[in-house]
C-alpha cells in the first residue's frame, strides 16, 4: 500500500509487521494476565444480551446461553472495546483517519449506494456471527490463539479463513 492510498497524500500507514508483532504481545499479555486466548465473537452476543436485558430482562434470565455466559463488561469485553479505540488512535496518529461512507472499491463495484451498502453490510456480519458461534469461536480464537497454541486445528482453521476470504473478495469484487 503506498502513501496515496493510505487516505493522506504524503503519509505511509502503519506497518503489517508491527501490528501482527503487537498483536502477538497481546496474545501473550492476555494469556498471562487472564489465562484465557483472545476472541471477540462471545462480546457480541453479551453486548445483545446488555440491550435485550433493557427491553425483557426476564427472558435473558432465563435463556440457558445467558445462564452460562452472563451479559456483563468483562476482560474480554474491554478487548473489543479496545480494538475501536486502539484503530482509532492508530488511525489518528499515522494521519490515515477519514470519514468515508462507501469505500472506492465498494462504489465501483456496486454503486455508491449507503442503503445497498448497509444491507449488504447486516447480512454479512450476521452470517459472520452465525458462522462464528456455530464453531463457538471466532478467527481471531480459532486461528490466531490456536496457530499461536501450536494446534494443527489452529493452523487449518487460520488457512480456511484465509482462502475463504480470498475466494469471496474474488467473487464479490470479480477478480478486481
Amino acid at each position: 500500500m503506498n502513501a496515496q492510498d493510505s487516505g493522506s497524500p504524503g503519509r505511509k500507514p502503519w506497518s503489517p509487521y508491527l501490528g501482527g508483532a503487537l498483536s502477538g504481545l497481546l496474545v501473550v499479555g492476555s494469556v498471562w494476565v487472564t489465562g484465557k486466548y483472545f476472541g471477540a465473537s462471545t462480546t457480541f452476543v453479551r453486548s445483545t444480551g446488555f440491550v435485550e436485558r433493557v427491553f425483557a430482562p426476564e427472558r435473558v434470565a432465563a435463556l440457558e446461553y445467558f445462564v452460562k455466559e452472563a451479559p456483563k463488561v468483562d476482560w474480554q469485553w474491554m478487548f473489543v472495546a479496545g480494538i475501536f479505540v486502539g484503530a482509532l488512535l492508530a488511525s489518528l496518529a499515522s494521519g490515515t483517519f477519514r470519514w468515508q461512507a462507501v469505500p472506492p472499491g465498494w462504489a465501483e463495484r456496486f454503486g455508491p449506494s449507503k442503503l445497498r451498502r448497509g444491507i449488504a453490510a447486516f447480512c454479512g456480519g450476521a452470517l459472520a456471527m452465525f458462522g462464528a458461534r456455530l464453531a463457538d469461536g471466532c478467527p481471531s480464537g480459532h486461528g490466531l490463539s490456536g496457530s499461536l497454541q501450536l494446534s494443527v486445528s489452529g493452523f487449518v482453521a487460520l488457512a480456511c479463513f484465509f482462502a475463504g476470504g480470498l475466494v469471496m473478495a474474488r467473487i464479490l469484487y470479480r477478480g478486481r
